[in-house]
């Protein structure tokens, strides 16, 4: 392989790249559509790159457009994102670290107490034992519940229970029915053990790392296991009472329901907004006001090194944290009693900075290409950029280049802020000299 492709941040893009090629080759074979003929490229790339990324945005009906083996190559594409994007992030975080000092390297594992510096093979596996392990259970829950309460057949409850499963953990928003799973919005027994596999995978294998090892003792997780974990629950519990405060009355949505299926869809759509893709009500018919709030959500996304999406829990409160900070005139921003290193200060501003450039780019390309109000591409954008999958009903009206659009969008909301971060960790370099400073005038 050539010297310039071996760079971890080309790695990573070239491996998504040609799983998506691969991808849409296979989908516009035509044992993969269900009506006659083969799907359009359009259509196979903007599929393989939803599955991939772990987006689940759309631009055809899955399960009717698609034949079974179509909806397998699916399932398999983002199985594979998912397993590629926590393994490989994982693999990353070790790389970088490697690239310190050995001083540095001791202190930052006596730190996170979470990655170890050694055997990779064995954090791989642990990665792919959990992913298994979950996957499987959930399936196994679904299945039973599907065949038991819905009267499907053994064989179609295992499929879909699979499928749903998969695509929970993996963060991927893929259902294998039209609706995705607003058919199932008064039952928790169906969407409870979707909405805790979504939280699993997008959480971030660091932090399960820490959960499985120290599973009683909260004071010997790392920093950053404390800052995800706090921002996960903050966050999945205020997105559920906005929800809650703006849709109660809309018959369109959670005002149709008992008040307890209220309770229910807000969690689940809090929770999906942090990356899951799966819709139990009508996000088109939402208010603007939880529209807005999802926006916040869907960009912030879940936890580093897991399946989710979006600029990630630990930078959005790094930066929170440097706020806290300089408005109380502190010279350093801590955390749980330990410095925060302004390099990831730096690092958190930067990718922060990316994704708003990303999304207001992409808002202004598609509104120039479309005829869809700004509530309704801002959406879909950030949908897009932060690989949610959530989406207001736009996504297989908008123009092919619109699709287009969306899929760069995919893609490198995907693969963007790993390989940003990861690259800026790598040229960290202290220079031989400084220049004199200056203070510009800020605010």
């Amino acid at each position: 392989m050539p010297p310039a492709l071996q760079h971890p941040a080309r790695l990573v893009p070239l491996a998504f790249l040609l799983a998506i090629a691969l991808g849409t080759i296979l989908l516009m074979l035509p044992i993969s559509r269900a009506g006659e003929g083969s799907a359009p490229f359009l259509v196979a790339l903007f599929t393989a790159t939803s599955a991939v990324c772990v987006t689940g945005l759309i631009v055809v009906d899955t399960p009717t457009y698609f034949s079974p083996f179509g909806q397998v190559v699916i399932l398999l594409l983002f199985q594979i994102g998912g397993l590629g994007i926590m393994s490989g992030a994982t693999l990353l975080g070790l790389l970088v670290s490697r690239r310190l000092s050995l001083s540095t390297r001791l202190i930052a594992q006596a730190e996170t107490r979470s990655l170890a510096l050694g055997d990779v093979t064995a954090i791989l596996k642990l990665v792919l034992l959990v992913t298994v392990g979950v996957e499987l259970v959930t399936a196994g829950l679904l299945a039973l519940r599907l065949r038991h309460a819905y009267q499907e057949p053994w064989g179609e409850a295992l499929w879909h229970g699979l499928f749903q499963a998969v695509s929970a953990f993996s963060n991927a928003g893929f259902s294998t029915y039209s609706d995705s799973l607003m058919g199932f919005a008064r039952d928790p027994l169906i969407l409870g053990p979707i909405m805790l596999s979504v939280v699993l995978g997008g959480i971030g294998f660091p932090v399960l790392h820490d959960l499985r090892r120290e599973p009683r003792r909260p004071g010997r997780w790392s920093v950053h296991s404390k800052i995800t974990l706090l921002g996960t629950g903050a966050l999945l519990l205020g997105g559920m009472l906005a929800v809650l405060l703006y849709e109660w009355g809309n018959p369109a949505t959670l005002g149709a329901l008992d008040p307890a299926s209220r309770v229910l869809g807000a969690a689940f759509h809090s929770v999906m907004t942090r990356s899951g893709g799966f819709n139990a009500t009508d996000v088109g018919q939402m208010r603007p006001e939880t529209l807005t709030i999802s926006y916040g959500l869907m960009l912030i996304g879940g936890g580093s090194a897991g399946t989710a999406g979006g600029i990630k829990v630990t930078t959005f409160l790094v930066l929170g944290l440097v706020i806290w900070a300089e408005i109380r005139g502190e010279p350093d921003v801590t955390a749980f009693r330990r410095r925060i290193s302004r390099d990831v200060q730096r690092q958190a501003l930067t990718v922060v900075l990316l994704a708003v450039g990303l999304v207001g780019t992409g808002t202004l390309i598609l509104l120039s290409v479309s005829d869809f109000p700004l509530e309704r591409v801002v959406f879909e954008i950030i949908s897009a950029a932060a690989t949610v999958g959530l989406s207001t009903g736009i996504t297989p009206d908008l123009p092919p280049a619109g699709q287009v659009v969306i899929v760069v969008l995919m893609f490198v909301g995907r693969v963007g802020t790993i390989t940003v971060a990861t690259g800026l960790a790598l040229r960290s370099k202290r220079s031989p000299y400084r220049y004199p400073e200056e203070r510009p005038i800020v605010g």
